[in-house]
């Protein structure tokens, strides 16, 4: 398949993987880092997705991850290779009373924020600043005109959503036309091949690609979807390795998706694939295009991932492969 692809309306060609990044100074930093960049470029990566927020959930440090990934632009020289991410406004996550619901979205804070991840990345401008959660107390007019002081700024280059509504991201882009403003050119929502039949999350500040932003996705191909937790938390994974047994807890565990995970067993056999390729290849059979965020404990995963854009799946075997036949 075509290993780039183009943004419409702006100059950014992104490959059809995104490193993610989550995992950054928790499992690998420093030589570890660099061995995990430098594969995911060899393969042709240029997106790195980052998050100011990543990983304040452990004690220690503060936005480790972005720490990570300056470090290594910082070594390495080559931020012109990439198109860099990160997202800002997410609730606070320090301490032992953490309220998702808690918004910190204002001009103050997302000033703050990206001030903060610039400092942090080593770099003077963001290819792609992303919200990381709504307010809906606040108007998208307020939001928008945010991210444009800092495009005018020239901090971030475009900027995009995460964990927004379709209605929302609709209110946006009619704000945007009207104003002659690009917009949003991408939304990170969950996405997966394990999502029509699993029971949901806990977290309910997240927003699921389906019902009305599936259609939004279909009628907007200007806004790109980027999958997040596309690995669907490791189920079908665990599932090859301890069967049922592992999987118990998993939000994925349910009849639909050990069905599913059945039959993969015969698509992997079919393409002498592995089970990460099998996952990411669903989203490239899609009815819009996405690019998924996958985030690597070692370089290897990497160049499992990044092999699944030389496998040639179809349509067909999607539709197989979720049937509700159970």
């Amino acid at each position: 398949m075509d290993k780039r692809i183009r943004i419409p309306d702006t100059d950014l060609s992104v490959f059809p993987i995104g490193l993610g990044t989550v995992d950054a100074g928790l499992l690998w930093d420093g030589k570890d880092a660099d061995a995990i960049f430098e594969t995911y470029l060899s393969q042709g990566g240029n997106l790195v997705d980052c998050a100011h927020v990543y990983s304040d959930w452990v004690m220690g440090e503060t936005a480790r991850a972005e720490r990570v990934v300056g470090d290594w632009l910082q070594r390495s020289g080559k931020r012109k290779e990439i198109v860099l991410i990160t997202k800002g406004g997410h609730p606070n996550m320090k301490g032992e009373n953490v309220d998702l619901h808690c918004s910190r979205m204002t001009h103050k804070d997302m000033v703050k924020d990206l001030n903060e991840s610039l400092m942090q990345l080593r770099t003077d401008y963001i290819d792609l600043y992303f919200y990381h959660r709504d307010d809906l107390s606040q108007t998208v007019e307020e939001e928008i005109e945010t991210m444009e002081e800092f495009v005018k700024a020239g901090k971030i280059r475009y900027y995009g959503c995460s964990n927004w509504t379709s209605e929302r991201m609709r209110e946006a882009d009619d704000y945007c036309a009207r104003k002659g403003y690009r917009g949003f050119v991408a939304d990170q929502s969950l996405l997966n091949l394990g999502m029509k039949y699993f029971k949901g999350l806990a977290d309910d500040t997240l927003a699921y690609t389906r019902g009305d932003a599936w259609d939004y996705h279909v009628e907007n191909l200007r806004n790109l979807e980027m999958p997040y937790m596309g690995n669907c938390s490791g189920f079908f994974h665990i599932f090859a390795q301890k069967g049922e047994a592992g999987v118990k807890e998993n939000p994925y565990y349910t009849p639909g998706n050990v069905a599913v995970a059945e039959r993969m067993r015969i698509l992997r056999k079919r393409y002498d694939c592995t089970i990460t390729q099998c996952v990411l290849g669903f989203f490239y059979h899609q009815p819009f295009p996405c690019v998924p965020l996958y985030g690597p404990a070692r370089p290897e995963h990497v160049k499992d991932a990044c092999g699944t854009l030389d496998i040639p799946f179809t349509d067909a075997d999607y539709e197989w492969l979720l049937k509700p036949d159970i």
